[in-house]
């Protein structure tokens, strides 16, 4: 949980710093730079967590901040300019923040992932219940109805795996 919240707090910094850095250097690169950024974070947070909310979080935090900061205040003033370098990095920044959270879930959601597995990501099988045998957790085959691997008293797994197998 604790990553899932720094890869959130990760992307409302790059809006963040991105909001007031973009115009720096060469006009559209730092903007260009800032889109990349976002565009990396987004896959490889997806990558290292295994899930697509890993590339979801930090495009979500990335566009709460631009989007906040892009809009005028009550006296007029903007952070993010009418200019080539704050079209390239609004524009340019929210469709890489997307292209990300898109790729993310292509490669990281349950069909993709049981689509790279062999499966056909569609039809899984169905989940069937054990019939419960006396001794088995959650019955009650002892006198006063507790269970039998209550407070460690059941019989172990060798011996119950070796009453299982047949006489040769």
């Amino acid at each position: 949980m604790a990553a899932y919240a720094a890869l959130f707090l990760l992307g409302l910094m790059q809006g963040l710093i991105g909001t007031f850095q973009y115009s720096r250097g060469p006009v559209p690169l730092a903007a260009v730079l800032f889109d990349l950024a976002i565009l990396a974070t987004c896959l490889l947070g997806s990558w290292g967590m295994r899930r697509a909310l890993g590339g979801f979080l930090p495009a979500l935090g990335w566009f709460i901040v631009t989007l906040l900061l892009s809009s005028g205040s009550s006296g007029g003033s903007v952070f993010i300019t009418d200019s080539t370098a704050g079209k390239w990095f609004l524009f340019g920044g929210a469709v890489c923040a997307v292209a990300g959270a898109v790729a993310s879930y292509a490669l990281w959601s349950r069909g993709s992932r049981d689509r790279r597995a062999g499966g056909s990501g569609s039809a899984r099988a169905p989940v069937t219940a054990r019939p419960r045998r006396p001794g088995q957790a959650g019955g009650s085959s002892r006198a006063g109805g507790s269970s039998s691997r209550a407070g460690g008293q059941g019989p172990d797994s060798r011996s119950v795996r070796a009453a299982r197998r047949p006489a040769p």
